[in-house]
């Protein structure tokens, strides 16, 4: 029998509360009562726009094993943990699962790229240990406790990821992981709504490496105008252990040579001085750059590096974040859709538009942009979507479908043949997308989550499977 995530006295322990009933355990964590399932330990969240004590008697019912809370519900049927903050006895849910663990922990943050790298190392590794890690992106206040709270003691590599939007966020985040890696991808320009300079993010950054292990191992972007900064702040940290990535000359995660296709790169590199060759079955640079972190990563929580090369060949982009479908358009013919719908900043956008520009299309094919507001980019957001306008036409970009009041900017400042359409939201571009796209082109959605591009995503899809499904019938 295995043994369970939680027993009541390790959780009542944990976060000093108490509990009338003591003979139960919990195999699982939930702060959604939605997503409960039979046997998870429910922790009821107040959060800006819901109280987790409303849900606590439908999370029972639900079959949760127990419920922690912070006042009375009188129509609960199970047991309950009492506790003064709920937040608070989360976050000592997390310390208390992070102390009893032998786990080999890395932590990644970064502008972009923070939850492909988690992903790749969650793949890598599962193939070596025992490996836990955080799901989807919970990597705020909220998911970096819950994640580690669900992480089982016997667990072999534990893979976070940290976010944050204010200076100040990410050193409590580091100290509750007390990673023995830290990453960070790279600096861009992401929520600067909040910061006034990319050197302000870089500083906020770089609070990752309050929380690394004596003896551990920073791993630093050195292909950047910020690494310079991200390293002076790691010393003052006391960080021992400093390693860059990239192609810069003075990087110990050396990267050699690359050929870069429209969905794969082939690989050359050097990893404190040994020689490594790899396929990467997702393209970008972007990538490239990232697994060159990871492989570090990989090599100074001891793992085998040979067999993390190897695993490297079967990776794949995580949903939203460059995963590229074969669609049926309305005339039957085949399509490329290249998903990026889940997040975007500059940086990201200028990637995704390097990809597509990859993408080699024939006869009447045509490179189709379809993007949304980048969010949280401060008074100049207007400035910095025009800006993207030379990147479009630099990647052979054909058309271009824009909604939001940012991405208007750059819907103008392109020339009149490669405005397609535009909409004020995403909804209003669904059907001009629709039936626009045809055989042999290539089609990019992109935007930040909040510009919710996903429908027009869906919308592609769910008419490609009436086509497939029409196709079908008639056969």
């Amino acid at each position: 029998m295995t043994n369970p995530l939680w027993t009541a006295d390790a959780i009542i322990n944990a976060t000093g509360g108490s509990c009338d009933q003591r003979h139960w355990m919990a195999n699982g964590v939930a702060i959604d009562s939605r997503a409960v399932k039979a046997g998870d330990l429910f922790i009821a969240i107040v959060g800006p726009n819901n109280d987790g004590h409303d849900y606590v008697a439908q999370a029972l019912k639900s079959g949760a094993a127990a419920a922690i809370v912070s006042r009375p519900i009188s129509d609960a049927d199970g047991p309950l943990v009492v506790v003064h903050d709920t937040q608070t006895a989360m976050e000592d849910l997390g310390r208390a699962a992070r102390a009893r663990t032998n786990a080999k922990i890395i932590a990644v943050t970064g502008s972009v790229g923070k939850t492909g790298t988690k992903e790749a190392l969650a793949h890598i590794l599962s193939d070596q240990g025992k490996t836990h890690f955080a799901v989807g992106s919970f990597n705020n206040h909220w998911g970096v406790p819950l994640s580690l709270a669900r992480m089982p003691a016997d667990t072999e590599y534990g893979i976070f990821e940290l976010a944050m939007n204010h200076a100040g966020e990410l050193t409590p985040l580091s100290k509750m992981v007390a990673p023995h890696v830290a990453i960070i991808t790279t600096i861009a320009a992401a929520h600067m709504e909040f910061f006034d300079s990319l050197d302000d993010i870089a500083r906020a950054k770089a609070e990752i490496f309050h929380g690394l292990l004596p003896g551990g191992t920073a791993l630093i972007n050195g292909d950047i105008p910020e690494t310079e900064l991200l390293k002076s702040e790691a010393v003052r940290l006391g960080v021992q252990n400093l390693r860059l990535f990239g192609a810069a000359d003075n990087t110990e995660i050396h990267l050699e040579d690359v050929t870069i296709k429209s969905q794969f790169s082939d690989v050359s590199a050097t990893l404190e001085g040994d020689k490594l060759d790899f396929h990467l079955p997702v393209p970008g640079r972007h990538w490239v750059q990232n697994m060159l972190a990871a492989l570090g990563a990989v090599h100074h929580v001891g793992a085998d590096v040979a067999q993390a090369v190897f695993s490297l060949q079967s990776i794949k982009a995580p949903s939203g974040r460059g995963v590229q479908l074969k669609l049926k358009a309305k005339d039957g013919g085949d399509y490329r859709l290249i998903d990026e719908s889940y997040n975007a900043s500059p940086i990201a956008m200028q990637a995704a538009f390097k990809v597509l520009g990859k993408v080699d299309v024939h006869e009447q094919g045509r490179r189709i942009a379809v993007l949304g507001d980048m969010r949280e980019l401060g008074e100049k957001s207007d400035e910095i979507h025009r800006s993207l306008a030379n990147d479009l036409l630099e990647n052979h970009v054909d058309m271009l479908y824009a909604s939001g009041p940012h991405m208007k900017h750059l819907f103008e400042a392109l020339p009149h043949n490669l405005q397609a359409g535009y909409a004020v939201s995403s909804d209003g571009l669904v059907d001009m997308v629709l039936a626009a796209v045809t055989r042999g082109d290539v089609v990019l959605i992109k935007g930040s989550l909040g510009s919710k591009m996903k429908v027009i995503l869906d919308a592609l899809v769910a008419q490609s499977d009436a086509v497939k499904a029409a196709a079908g019938a008639e056969e």
